[in-house]
């Protein structure tokens, strides 16, 4: 798995647990589905991605 798979991996689970949570735990927990939104626009943006250095980190390439 290459590094962009794995941040899409982690968005796209991290959106669907704040839904989950969002509906059974309480409502202000749809703030983490903005935060992963506002976050992968600015790192489109930046280039500067923390999920990507996480990932970079456990061993994934980059091709």
């Amino acid at each position: 798995m290459t590094i962009d798979n794995g941040v899409r991996v982690i968005a796209g689970m991290m959106v669907l647990l704040s839904v989950v949570l969002t509906l059974t735990v309480h409502s202000q927990f749809v703030w983490l589905t903005v935060f992963v939104g506002v976050n992968l626009i600015q790192s489109a943006f930046t280039g500067i991605c923390p999920a990507a250095f996480f990932l970079k980190k456990l061993g994934l390439s980059n091709a």
